[in-house]
Protein backbone atom coordinates (compact mmCIF):
# COMPACT_ATOMS: atom_id res chain seq x y z
CA UNK A 1 0.00 0.00 0.00
CA UNK A 2 0.87 3.48 -1.05
CA UNK A 3 2.73 5.61 2.15
CA UNK A 4 1.25 8.59 1.11
CA UNK A 5 -2.22 9.41 2.22
CA UNK A 6 -4.78 10.62 0.05
CA UNK A 7 -4.93 14.02 1.42
CA UNK A 8 -0.77 14.30 0.69
CA UNK A 9 -1.45 12.74 -2.50
CA UNK A 10 -3.90 15.26 -3.60
CA UNK A 11 -7.11 12.45 -4.12
CA UNK A 12 -7.57 8.71 -2.84
CA UNK A 13 -8.06 8.48 -6.95
CA UNK A 14 -3.94 9.17 -7.17
CA UNK A 15 -3.30 6.68 -4.20
CA UNK A 16 -4.81 4.24 -6.10
CA UNK A 17 -3.08 4.54 -8.96
CA UNK A 18 0.29 4.37 -7.57
CA UNK A 19 -1.03 1.13 -5.61
CA UNK A 20 -1.86 0.12 -9.57
CA UNK A 21 1.41 0.88 -10.81
CA UNK A 22 3.11 -1.11 -7.97
CA UNK A 23 0.64 -4.27 -8.38
CA UNK A 24 1.72 -4.18 -12.49
CA UNK A 25 5.34 -3.36 -12.23
CA UNK A 26 6.00 -5.53 -9.37
CA UNK A 27 3.21 -7.95 -9.14
CA UNK A 28 1.83 -9.36 -5.79
CA UNK A 29 4.00 -12.40 -4.99
CA UNK A 30 6.93 -10.09 -4.86
CA UNK A 31 5.34 -7.57 -2.84
CA UNK A 32 4.66 -9.64 -0.42
CA UNK A 33 8.17 -11.12 0.34
CA UNK A 34 9.37 -7.33 -0.20
CA UNK A 35 8.97 -3.88 1.39
CA UNK A 36 5.78 -3.71 -0.62
CA UNK A 37 8.03 -3.14 -3.66
CA UNK A 38 10.08 -0.18 -2.19
CA UNK A 39 13.26 -2.35 -2.33
CA UNK A 40 13.21 -3.83 -5.68
CA UNK A 41 15.49 -4.29 -8.54
CA UNK A 42 14.76 -5.04 -11.94
CA UNK A 43 14.85 -8.67 -12.69
CA UNK A 44 13.18 -9.89 -9.37
CA UNK A 45 11.12 -12.82 -9.65
CA UNK A 46 9.36 -14.07 -6.12
CA UNK A 47 11.64 -17.45 -7.01
CA UNK A 48 14.58 -14.64 -7.27
CA UNK A 49 13.90 -11.61 -5.58
CA UNK A 50 16.67 -9.26 -6.11
CA UNK A 51 16.39 -6.28 -2.97
CA UNK A 52 18.91 -3.01 -2.09
CA UNK A 53 18.96 -2.54 1.42
CA UNK A 54 19.41 1.09 1.82
CA UNK A 55 17.26 3.62 1.05
CA UNK A 56 19.90 6.50 1.12
CA UNK A 57 19.61 6.63 -2.72
CA UNK A 58 18.99 4.92 -5.70
CA UNK A 59 20.93 2.16 -5.61
CA UNK A 60 21.82 2.50 -9.76
CA UNK A 61 22.52 -1.23 -9.86
CA UNK A 62 22.77 -1.94 -13.54
CA UNK A 63 21.09 -5.60 -14.78
CA UNK A 64 23.02 -6.60 -17.83
CA UNK A 65 20.10 -8.56 -18.88
CA UNK A 66 17.73 -6.51 -19.35
CA UNK A 67 19.73 -3.34 -19.69
CA UNK A 68 18.53 -1.33 -16.88
CA UNK A 69 18.73 0.44 -13.41
CA UNK A 70 15.18 0.39 -12.37
CA UNK A 71 14.75 -0.11 -8.51
CA UNK A 72 11.66 0.41 -6.76
CA UNK A 73 8.60 0.29 -6.23
CA UNK A 74 7.91 2.05 -9.51
CA UNK A 75 10.81 0.26 -10.78
CA UNK A 76 12.42 4.06 -11.34
CA UNK A 77 15.62 4.08 -13.96
CA UNK A 78 18.54 5.85 -12.40
CA UNK A 79 18.62 8.96 -14.94
CA UNK A 80 14.83 9.35 -14.65
CA UNK A 81 15.22 9.28 -10.72
CA UNK A 82 17.88 11.83 -10.47
CA UNK A 83 15.83 13.99 -12.64
CA UNK A 84 12.88 13.85 -10.43
CA UNK A 85 15.26 13.88 -7.28
CA UNK A 86 16.49 17.00 -8.79
CA UNK A 87 13.00 18.86 -9.42
CA UNK A 88 11.59 18.03 -6.20
CA UNK A 89 14.49 18.06 -4.09
CA UNK A 90 13.70 14.75 -2.23
CA UNK A 91 16.63 13.69 0.36
CA UNK A 92 16.31 10.11 -0.58
CA UNK A 93 15.12 7.48 -2.48
CA UNK A 94 12.92 6.95 0.61
CA UNK A 95 9.57 5.11 0.20
CA UNK A 96 8.08 8.48 0.05
CA UNK A 97 10.38 9.97 -2.10
CA UNK A 98 9.64 7.13 -4.61
CA UNK A 99 5.95 7.68 -4.17
CA UNK A 100 6.30 11.66 -4.84
CA UNK A 101 8.72 10.98 -7.88
CA UNK A 102 5.91 8.32 -9.39
CA UNK A 103 3.00 11.46 -8.80
CA UNK A 104 5.68 14.23 -10.68
CA UNK A 105 5.99 11.37 -13.26
CA UNK A 106 2.48 11.12 -13.88
CA UNK A 107 2.01 15.26 -13.48
CA UNK A 108 4.03 15.68 -16.61
CA UNK A 109 2.96 12.89 -18.85
CA UNK A 110 -0.19 15.52 -18.00
CA UNK A 111 -2.39 12.25 -16.32
CA UNK A 112 -3.34 13.80 -13.13
CA UNK A 113 -6.49 15.57 -14.03
CA UNK A 114 -7.63 12.16 -15.69
CA UNK A 115 -7.05 10.21 -12.50
CA UNK A 116 -8.73 12.29 -10.61
CA UNK A 117 -11.74 12.26 -12.83
CA UNK A 118 -11.67 8.39 -12.82
CA UNK A 119 -10.50 8.46 -16.22
CA UNK A 120 -8.24 5.41 -15.62
CA UNK A 121 -7.64 4.14 -19.52
CA UNK A 122 -6.94 7.60 -20.40
CA UNK A 123 -4.32 7.46 -17.41
CA UNK A 124 -2.73 4.09 -18.32
CA UNK A 125 -2.39 5.32 -21.95
CA UNK A 126 -0.44 8.52 -20.89
CA UNK A 127 1.81 6.96 -18.89
CA UNK A 128 2.20 4.02 -20.59
CA UNK A 129 5.84 5.09 -21.85
CA UNK A 130 7.24 5.56 -18.32
CA UNK A 131 6.45 1.86 -17.36
CA UNK A 132 6.79 -1.27 -19.54
CA UNK A 133 4.10 -3.18 -17.49
CA UNK A 134 0.78 -0.59 -18.50
CA UNK A 135 -0.71 -1.26 -22.32
CA UNK A 136 0.66 0.58 -25.19
CA UNK A 137 4.19 1.15 -23.82
CA UNK A 138 7.01 0.57 -26.23
CA UNK A 139 9.51 -1.25 -24.26
CA UNK A 140 8.64 -4.48 -25.98
CA UNK A 141 7.86 -6.23 -21.94
CA UNK A 142 4.93 -8.03 -21.09
CA UNK A 143 2.15 -5.87 -20.58
CA UNK A 144 -1.22 -6.35 -18.50
CA UNK A 145 -4.44 -6.50 -19.78
CA UNK A 146 -6.36 -3.07 -18.96
CA UNK A 147 -9.05 -4.82 -17.12
CA UNK A 148 -6.67 -6.24 -15.07
CA UNK A 149 -5.36 -3.34 -14.20
CA UNK A 150 -8.73 -1.91 -13.24
CA UNK A 151 -9.60 -4.54 -11.24
CA UNK A 152 -6.19 -3.94 -9.15
CA UNK A 153 -6.88 -0.08 -9.17
CA UNK A 154 -10.40 -1.32 -7.88
CA UNK A 155 -8.87 -3.21 -5.09
CA UNK A 156 -6.80 -0.41 -4.09
CA UNK A 157 -9.79 2.19 -3.93
CA UNK A 158 -9.63 3.51 -7.40
CA UNK A 159 -12.86 5.19 -8.69
CA UNK A 160 -13.36 4.57 -12.18
CA UNK A 161 -15.97 7.10 -13.80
Amino acid sequence: MARLTPAQAGSANRVAFLDMLAWSEIGPALLAISDDGYNVLVGSTPAHPLLFHSYDRHPDVLNHQLNSTAAGRYQLIHATWLECQQALRLPDFSPQSQEWAALHLIRERGAMPAIDAGRLSVAIDLCAAIWASLPGNSYGQPEHPLADLQAAYGRAGGVVA
